[in-house]
């Protein structure tokens, strides 16, 4: 098949990212990744509603990181942009969201998956023992797993995101109001915002001690 420039690999302010064929095999790799962590934590959540009472998986989210948003990283961080640059500078190319009930069960399900002996843990942030600046919560997973094709095994990185529905619920809302709005947000409403993110903290660690005193009865 001939290279091509495509929009999706070509940038006109940086030149080309990589040509066709390691466009392909890039993708490859990484949505391969996403396939074998959603398996995984399939898995675990399978298990969990056979034998637990209590299931700790709300639901599953994947993204792969698109090429502009790639580009853009490496160049902030003033790395060459290329494919092979952002192989190895950029740990959250494959991305994966896991939604969970309640506070503990963000715990117990990233316990779940670094128990298994060909995860590796590159870096651990925790934003719900120590929230962002602007009242972001989940804790983050930068792990390393081997991908079996038929005639090589890659490590591929990737980043995990946990996180409870109401942790999930104020950063959809608060993602859609910053980001995607082209108007500079006031101080003041920044700070509404941030009060909104700490009311939920509060009312999330509630229903999680409510839940373990009807678990106890």
């Amino acid at each position: 098949m001939p290279k091509r420039k495509n929009f999706e690999i070509y940038n006109e302010s940086t030149g080309l990212f990589c040509d066709y064929e390691e466009y392909q095999r890039f993708t490859q790799l990484y949505s391969a990744a996403i396939k074998q962590l959603t398996t995984r934590f399939d898995i675990l959540s399978c298990e969990c509603e056979t034998y637990d009472a209590h299931n700790p998986i709300h639901h599953i989210d994947s993204r792969l990181k698109s090429i502009p948003s790639i580009v853009e990283k490496l160049s902030k961080r003033g790395y060459d942009i290329s494919a092979k640059s952002a192989i190895e500078h950029l740990n959250d190319i494959a991305g994966l969201r896991v939604v969970c009930s309640y506070i503990d069960d963000v715990y117990r399900v990233a316990d779940m998956l670094l128990r298994q002996s060909d995860v590796v843990l590159i870096e651990r942030k925790d934003y719900i023992q120590n929230p962002n600046y602007n009242g972001y919560r989940s804790l983050h997973l930068d792990v390393e797993i081997p991908v079996f094709f038929s005639n090589s095994t890659e490590y591929v990185t990737a980043e995990i995101q946990l996180r409870t529905v109401a942790m999930d619920f104020w950063a959809s809302l608060e993602h859609d109001l910053r980001y995607k709005s082209e108007k500079n947000i006031p101080g003041e409403l920044c700070k509404e915002m941030l009060a909104c993110a700490d009311e939920i903290a509060v009312i999330d660690a509630k229903m999680q001690e409510i839940y373990k005193k009807i678990h106890a009865l």
